[in-house]
């Protein structure tokens, strides 16, 4: 698959990569698995949604969020030079900061997931979770982190 093609199509952009906000990598590659460390989906280092969903953000507000977020995942593979490498997503676990009451963390995981559908087509099948949390980093409503399957 021509991946690049596949973004151009989609008229999507990677974003800079993000840096790390603390002591870890962005991705380790181990054997033909390459895991993502959680993403906090921000624009010029800020969360693009902050604070509980289904409070201060909604699940649209927060299923852009981690849509974003599914994006600086592959601008991470690009920068390391795995992206055209990709076999296949493996699993997507999507964190969402939530009130007692939100139920709605799967419509707002589907962000990252649908955009990886998008991108890879049956090869973005993936396994997944998404967990209710009562905090996330810098306040964001959601942190997403992957796992990939490289040729």
């Amino acid at each position: 698959m021509d991946v690049d093609a596949r973004l151009k199509e989609l008229k999507l952009t990677l974003p800079p990569p993000p840096k790390p906000v603390a002591s870890y990598v962005p991705l380790v590659k181990s054997g033909n698995l390459v895991f993502v460390s959680g993403i906090v989906p921000a624009t010029e280092g800020r969360p693009m949604a902050v604070g509980a969903a289904g409070k201060e953000t909604t699940a649209d507000q927060a299923n852009a969020a981690a849509r974003h977020g599914a994006l600086l995942a592959l601008s991470l593979l690009h920068a390391n030079d795995l992206l055209h490498r990709v076999k296949r997503v493996v699993r997507v676990t999507g964190y969402v900061t939530s009130t007692p009451t939100f139920t709605e963390q799967p419509k707002v995981i589907n962000g990252a997931s649908d955009l990886l559908l998008q991108v890879f087509g049956d090869a973005g099948r993936h396994a997944r979770s998404a967990v209710g949390v009562s905090s996330l980093p810098l306040n964001s409503t959601v942190e997403v982190e992957f796992i990939f399957e490289v040729v």
